[in-house]
């Protein structure tokens, strides 16, 4: 049972977690470590974690539904994938021992923060290739790399977007504006298949869970209303340095 100070430090790191995810990208990196240091066991940290931040993902999906306009074909293409992953990743996660993934976590973490690192430029090279190009391959070449995604999603989650982004922006030629769109449902759906899962596997702190949620909906109202106020990038840079830091204090546990 966690203590009402350790329940306010998770509240405010939620709000912080929200407000990134709105500027920037990457609220997990603040929110995990959050849990893990409260005394939440990591595989219960991230599976509440991926349950409380359904609801960013759903109100990120529906500020871009417009930009799905035409996309249904994709849709139909790719979430089953997106859903399946979700899932395999969620049963991934929890066959893994809590050992196990404590050793991995540092690993998770600073692959996540790389990943944020490489957001920026991969905007620019997606928005460089996507000018005036077609992808000439199938689009349903995207099929196995969103699977493979997918399952990363389900099993951690930080940093998918970046490489479903990715992904995206090789097989499919489109804007990059509809192409984020598409992300945003393929993220919700891969998110909600694994929360899904994890409502029955008893690992779901549910009171932190809803702290959780709670915090990230109001940073997240807060971080669109200081959309312009302050720098993404600097934002995501700093995020990216905390997620570094974080990873190396872990690895010294080790």
């Amino acid at each position: 049972m966690l203590t009402l100070g350790q329940y306010s430090l998770v509240g405010l790191a939620s709000v912080a977690a929200g407000m990134v995810n709105a500027l920037a990208g990457g609220g997990s990196l603040i929110t995990f470590p959050t849990l893990v240091a409260v005394g939440i066991p990591p595989v219960a940290a991230n599976v509440t974690n991926t349950v409380a931040l359904c609801p960013g993902y759903l109100g990120a999906a529906i500020a871009q539904k417009k930009d799905l306009k035409g996309q249904k074909h994709r849709l139909y293409l790719l979430l089953p994938a997106g859903a399946f992953g979700g899932i395999l990743g969620g049963i991934l996660l929890l066959n893994t021992s809590e050992r196990l993934f404590d050793i991995l976590v540092p690993f998770l973490i600073l692959l996540a923060s790389g990943l944020l690192a490489f957001q920026d430029p991969l905007r620019g090279w997606l928005n460089r290739r996507q000018r005036g190009k077609s992808a000439g391959v199938p689009e349903s070449w995207a099929i196995l790399p969103i699977l493979i995604a997918s399952i990363y999603g389900g099993y951690f989650g930080a940093g998918l977007s970046v490489i479903e982004l990715a992904v995206l922006g090789v097989f499919l030629p489109d804007n990059l504006t509809r192409l984020n769109a598409l992300k945003q449902v393929l993220s919700l759906v891969v998110n909600v298949a694994a929360a899904l899962f994890f409502l029955f596997s008893g690992k779901v702190v549910w009171s932190v869970a809803i702290v959780v949620a709670i915090g990230a909906l109001v940073g997240g109202l807060f971080g669109g209303k200081l959309a312009g106020r302050i720098s993404p990038s600097a934002l995501r840079w700093t995020v990216v340095s905390i997620g570094v830091v974080i990873s190396i204090l872990y690895f010294r546990k080790l």
